[in-house]
């Protein structure tokens, strides 16, 4: 009886041992299965990607702006084909832009320098560019001035001087602030990102298609709004507004620096207030970052009223794109024309 039970002892050892290594050996096989499955999904994927069977995945380009505006108008056109870095603020004066550090190392990186050109930024822009160490943006392929191609107002004749003040031999810099003109920036920007990044040129194309024709159909209602002001008489701090200015009706009678870039005298001032109240100017407009003691006087001295306007986009809070810069100044040139209640 005890030879029995050892017997069966032995045997049920002998089963157990099998089953243990028939197991073993089925997670060996389905472990070499899954092995194989993957080595076979990663060498499709791998064909795939050789043949064009995945999607390509690019980088965004690098868009450098000198001013938020071109930046605005780049976003329009790229959207988030691109990532775009501005260089100065809404509030800054564009003409003295505080360089910082950072700067370089944006135009380090930058597939596309966006500027104004007509040397807006002749005195802070170059030596920039020199430390940036960047040939991409050297060229015409990655370098877009977007005066290039617009017909610029106030453009001097004869010798220039340095007794004429900031004059631009090329002309008034500031035509951002004719819509017309941003129409004109956002084609030359799509070309250049089509140039850059030609996969996309249909989506640059689209969008901007869509950007002329929002445009277009707030400058109707922009030029339905100010109708009733045509013709008013204005004073202006610099030269800032004065494509604004054509495209809406208004008429400029002087500005309170005597010449670009120079200080108003008193004796300019003391020629000027007469000279609007003569003419029955309306309205002193000045960008925010302009001192307010001499144009609060001239404004108050004629009777007019003082309105800051910006000339950039983010130069005020709700003027956060380039439609909207033309939104906000609209509403408070409107709102400043009201008659007294």
């Amino acid at each position: 009886m005890f030879a029995f039970e050892k017997l069966k002892r032995l045997r049920q050892r002998r089963i157990t041992t099998c089953g243990s290594a028939q197991l073993a050996s089925s997670r060996m096989l389905n472990d070499t299965l899954m092995k194989r499955n993957t080595t076979m999904r990663v060498t499709g994927m791998l064909l795939l990607a050789a043949v064009g069977g995945l999607p390509e995945t690019r980088a965004a380009l690098n868009v450098v702006a000198t001013l938020p505006d071109y930046g605005a108008l780049a976003m329009e056109v790229g959207g988030n084909k691109l990532k775009v870095t501005n260089l100065a603020k809404g509030t800054e004066d564009p003409h003295f832009v505080d360089a910082r550090p950072s700067f370089i190392r944006a135009l380090n990186q930058a597939d596309l320098l966006l500027e104004g050109g007509a040397e807006l930024e002749i005195g802070w822009l170059p030596p920039l560019l020199t430390s940036a160490r960047n040939p991409k943006i050297l060229t015409d392929t990655g370098h877009l001035p977007l005066s290039r191609g617009l017909t610029l107002r106030d453009v001097p004749t004869g010798p220039i001087d340095r007794s004429m003040g900031d004059v631009h031999p090329a002309g008034n810099p500031h035509y951002n602030l004719d819509p017309l003109n941003g129409k004109l920036m956002a084609a030359a920007i799509a070309e250049a990102l089509s140039r850059l990044d030609p996969a996309d040129q249909s989506v640059f194309q689209t969008n901007l298609q869509r950007f002329t024709t929002r445009l277009d159909a707030k400058l109707v209602e922009w030029t339905r709004v100010l109708q009733p002001f045509r013709g008013t008489k204005v004073l202006t701090y610099h030269r800032s507004f004065d494509y604004f200015l054509e495209r809406f009706g208004f008429v400029l009678v002087g500005t309170i620096e005597p010449r670009p870039g120079l200080e108003p005298s008193p004796a300019h001032i003391n020629t000027l207030i007469p000279k609007a109240k003569e003419a029955g100017v309306k309205l002193v407009l000045i960008e925010p970052n302009r001192p307010r003691r001499t144009p609060t006087q001239v404004a108050e001295a004629i009777g007019a009223r003082l309105v800051l306007l910006p000339i950039l986009v983010g130069g005020a809070d709700k003027a956060n794109d380039y439609v909207a810069l033309f939104d906000y100044n609209v509403a408070r040139l409107v709102e400043a024309l009201q008659p007294p209640k």
